[in-house]
């Protein structure tokens, strides 16, 4: 009798011993899986880069259904800056940017703890997509960084009770944690970058971004046989309107100008402030023909702004450069010669518009027998 209770209680132990062993290794996986998404989510080098990994890298590595995001954007600077990079939200079903931060609370509830249990369409259909395969587990983990709400990391999977365990608690706050973080220090990189390279009267891009993103566009050119066109714009008379309204007023104009210019332009156009009342504009596989078509929509749109001023209105027009670079095979330029060429031919181009009475346009066309003679020093 005593020998048969020892064997039951042998198995017993065995039993618990074996589950015990396969919970540590089951837990190690799941700790190496962890660490590895945990590297490379801070190897990514963009803020939409580090969006895209968390939502696909996540499922695949974590082994589930659907993982997505919803984040709050009161100031808009997540949208702007993922606009940035030509991330469009619209185009990532499993992103929910909200702006109003009422909104955000009628849609979604503020989260304040994890929620780890059945997935109930009514109650948390929002945080999720629709999906071919229906959810049976969900965690939704609300994400902070220094006391700040941003907003929900959500996982989805098929199998009932995917998220139940201690393991799982620990392994969830760790994540929480872990993306809240990962997401205020791409934001904060992200904010200086952009200010080191923002124009702080006008908002838009500084000749510092113009000289490193002109390269990448011309390089773009070369590789793919694109044209890439150049506008350089100049504000006519200006040195009259601080002259004679003063230069608050015309800070005014060059701010309400440069709005007006950006209002004309595709979201992956660059725009620069080149210096004083002079900007330069930047599109990419855009050929002469439109391009015109462009520099003369945005002077239409200058020429009829009503900029007022102390209750005075100002009359404003710009003149306008443009040329067309657009590289073969037999193009003997390097990508900062051809940069430099690219600006300087629209700016010889703006001289003579100016030249010519001012609120025009004028086409050259980049020499390709002496293709350095415009070449500043």
């Amino acid at each position: 009798m005593l020998e048969n209770d020892l064997t039951t209680d042998l198995i017993v132990l065995e039993s618990h011993i074996s589950g015990l062993f396969d919970s540590i290794r089951k837990g190690s996986s799941m700790l190496k899986d962890f660490q590895t998404f945990e590297m490379r989510l801070f190897d990514q080098s963009s803020l939409g880069e580090m969006i895209r990994y968390i939502l696909d890298s996540a499922k695949a590595v974590f082994d589930l259904d659907q993982v997505t995001l919803c984040l709050l954007d009161e100031s808009g600077e997540l949208s702007q800056l993922l606009a940035e990079e030509s991330f469009d939200p619209a185009h990532h079903r499993r992103l929910t940017l909200l702006c109003d931060k009422e909104l955000f609370s009628v849609k979604f509830g503020y989260v304040l703890h994890s929620y780890l249990g059945s997935f109930v369409q009514e109650h948390f259909g929002h945080f999720f997509v629709s999906d071919a395969i229906p959810l049976a587990h969900i965690a939704i983990i609300p994400l902070y960084q220094r006391g700040e709400y941003l907003g929900t990391l959500n996982l989805g999977s098929s199998r009932p009770g995917r998220f139940f365990g201690s393991i799982t608690d620990d392994f969830l706050a760790h994540l929480s944690m872990v993306v809240g973080i990962c997401l205020e220090n791409r934001l904060n990189i992200e904010t200086i970058r952009r200010t080191s390279y923002v124009d702080t009267l006008t908002g838009v891009n500084n000749r510092r971004f113009l000289e490193q993103r002109i390269g990448e566009e011309v390089a773009r050119c070369q590789r793919n046989s694109d044209p890439l066109t150049c506008l350089f714009l100049d504000i006519d008379h200006f040195k009259s309107v601080n002259d004679k309204y003063g230069h608050l007023a015309g800070d005014s104009v060059l701010s309400i100008v440069a709005k007006a210019i950006k209002n004309q332009l595709r979201n992956n156009d660059v725009l620069a402030r080149y210096g004083g009342e002079e900007f330069v504009v930047l599109l990419s596989n855009i050929d002469q023909s439109t391009g015109c078509e462009i520099a003369e929509r945005i002077r239409r749109n200058v020429q009829s702004l009503k900029i007022t001023f102390s209750e005075i209105t100002i009359p404003v027009t710009l003149s306008i450069g443009l040329t067309t670079y657009r590289s073969d095979r037999r193009d003997p330029l390097t990508i900062a010669e051809a940069a430099s060429c690219l600006i300087n031919t629209a700016d010889s181009a703006l001289y003579q518009a100016k030249n010519n009475g001012r609120n025009r346009i004028e086409y050259h066309d980049i020499p390709r027998d002496r293709p350095f003679a415009l070449l500043k020093a």
